[in-house]
């Protein structure tokens, strides 16, 4: 093969990659409505969208009719405005979540190709849009995707900006910057400004640029983010005095300093999760940092940026006393980056990949050959009344890892003669095992959202009746029945809202006996422990429905009390 069919088989072709793009987002949105919504984030995060949509209040979120004050409303806000264009539904509570990862996908490949190349932008893109655990989060109705994306979008403006040839593309873009750090704070709070504040101190420390500080706009770009940002937290706080030391003071001091959320963890607790989250590209990393590493010293490296950046969200959360595994989904877009680079210099003129590759495909076919051998292992944790569902999410697992064998064996044999068309294949099969294991969870989690007992008691339950939650919280219930609840003495993470409103609550389950007598039309929700707790002491109540893990019960005829 002579030189230039060389080139000419490395070349991205924009139809081609047009046609991915249309095909893969189809794959992406078409499956944000295939599961139900399940328990924390995904019920808790709609149903304050349809309450906020319902009541009309846009500034004081409320979750289950109590004033909710742990994170900033963009993403409530965006759900509910979805709600109010095409109606309540699973995928219109997925829709924010899933439009800015895949909107992340696309910034990655654009922000690659101006500051690499154009091939190195399309890898980056490849890459991110491969990996588990952002296709996972980009399918789950939760705040870290949308604060991902919007960090990510600072960081890509940052980077257009001190590579820019013109000064007002330079300060044009780090006011895209500043704007994106705004709206990673409506996301989820001060993280979003504080998270580039502590990579960019990291960088100018560890590539001894302070240069740089003089062209951030510091002015200009603060106004830009209070403009955007501070009118909320203004109006917030005139309505509701206690909020800004319960989230200023609560929800983050306290949340990074101390145990009180109960999401503890070791030190190692994110190195599983990168591994897993990036494991089809994990091999290529200390390859993309070492090519970085020798780049540092240039006035302004893009790849050390994207170093610190990867480097400080990890350790920054690694030592935070509160660890859930969403904290760490920032740092993928950047590794996608610097591994978009690695892989187009891997590649080099003559297209195609050297033994290392194709060890890493093979070994991931081989992968997939030996997760049949652990497939009996799934049905282990299953309650007795779930085993069949269990044995549904089987076949999804089986199909899975066919894919996963079939492409990563299509890669390992493209690998010599065509790098790019290997590279793009491992991709595509370990997009589908991702998206297929994900979506069959539906089988296991269908009985966890409460969908069909919702179904069959929401026609049975009148209008504006009160329905009291004994002792716990179910956050996709009231989602689905379109209905809020009072709580029984244990408030759960309501605590705060419960102690605002204190009318509003039953303190104890005593005083929910005596609301009980007075209350003849109501309903209640509890657990069947629960259910069985109270009918040894003849509390008045008839069975409505139940499913394996709720019991809704209402008072029955002829009620008699029993005496306290």
């Amino acid at each position: 093969m002579n030189f230039g069919q060389i080139r000419q088989s490395s070349a991205l072709h924009p139809g081609k990659i047009l046609l991915l793009i249309l095909v893969y987002g189809l794959i992406w949105f078409g499956t944000l409505n295939y599961r139900h919504l399940i328990p924390s984030d995904e019920g808790r995060y709609a149903e304050m969208a349809r309450e906020m949509l319902v009541t009309g209040d846009w500034i004081t979120p409320r979750y289950n009719g109590y004033k909710y004050f742990e994170k900033p409303p963009l993403q409530i806000w965006a759900t509910a405005v979805a709600f109010q264009a095409f109606g309540l539904g699973e995928w219109q509570a997925r829709l924010w979540t899933g439009l800015t990862g895949f909107m992340t996908i696309l910034v990655i490949g654009f922000t690659g190709a101006k500051i690499y190349s154009a091939r190195a932008g399309w890898l980056g893109a490849l890459v991110l849009a491969s990996s588990p655990m952002w296709i996972i989060s980009g399918h789950f109705n939760s705040l870290d995707m949308a604060l991902s994306a919007f960090l990510m979008s600072a960081l890509c403006s940052l980077l257009l900006a001190q590579t820019a040839n013109t000064q007002s593309a330079c300060r044009n873009w780090m006011w895209v910057c500043w704007s994106m750090m705004a709206l990673a704070t409506l996301s989820k709070g001060l993280i979003g400004a504080a998270i580039p504040a502590m990579v960019f101190i990291a960088y100018s420390i560890s590539a001894w640029d302070w240069k740089i500080w003089s062209r951030l706009y510091l002015i200009s770009g603060t106004i830009i983010f209070l403009i955007i940002t501070a009118p909320w937290f203004v109006f917030i706080a005139q309505r509701n005095p206690e909020f800004l030391e319960f989230f200023f003071i609560h929800e983050h001091l306290q949340r990074f300093t101390d145990e009180a959320h109960s999401r503890t963890g070791p030190i190692y607790y994110f190195v599983p999760l990168l591994l897993i989250g990036m494991l089809p590209w994990i091999f290529q990393i200390p390859g993309a940092i070492a090519q970085a590493w020798t780049e540092r010293r240039r006035e302004f490296s893009s790849g050390w940026l994207l170093v610190c950046w990867a480097v400080v969200i990890f350790a920054f959360f690694s030592v935070s006393r509160s660890k859930l595994p969403g904290y760490i989904i920032p740092i993928f877009p950047a590794l996608a980056m610097l591994i978009g680079a690695r892989l187009d210099r891997l590649l080099g003129n003559n297209n195609s990949l050297h033994l290392p590759w194709k060890i890493q495909t093979l070994g991931f076919a081989l992968l997939g050959c030996v997760g049949f051998f652990f497939i009996s292992e799934i049905s282990t944790q299953a309650r007795p009344d779930e085993i069949e569902a269990y044995a549904q999410y089987v076949y999804w697992v089986i199909i899975a890892l066919i894919i996963l064998i079939g492409f990563s064996g299509l890669a390992a044999w493209q690998s010599k003669r065509n790098g790019l068309r290997s590279i793009v294949s491992f991709a595509i099969g370990l997009f589908l095992c991702t998206i297929i294991a994900g979506t069959g969870h539906e089988t296991l989690g269908r009985a966890v959202s409460g969908i069909d007992l919702a179904q069959r008691v929401k026609p049975l339950i009148p209008a504006n009746v009160n329905i009291y939650s004994v002792r716990m919280l179910d956050h996709t219930l009231p989602f689905y029945l379109g209905r809020t609840m009072i709580m029984v003495e244990s408030p759960d993470e309501l605590e705060f809202g419960v102690n605002q409103e204190p009318a509003l609550w039953m303190p104890t389950l005593d005083a929910f006996i005596e609301r009980w007598k007075e209350d003849q039309a109501s309903y209640a929700l509890m657990v069947p422990e629960q259910y069985s707790a109270l009918q040894k002491i003849n509390f008045p109540m008839q069975e409505v429905d139940r499913d394996s893990r709720r019991v809704i019960v209402k008072h029955p005829d002829n009620a008699s009390f029993p005496q306290q």
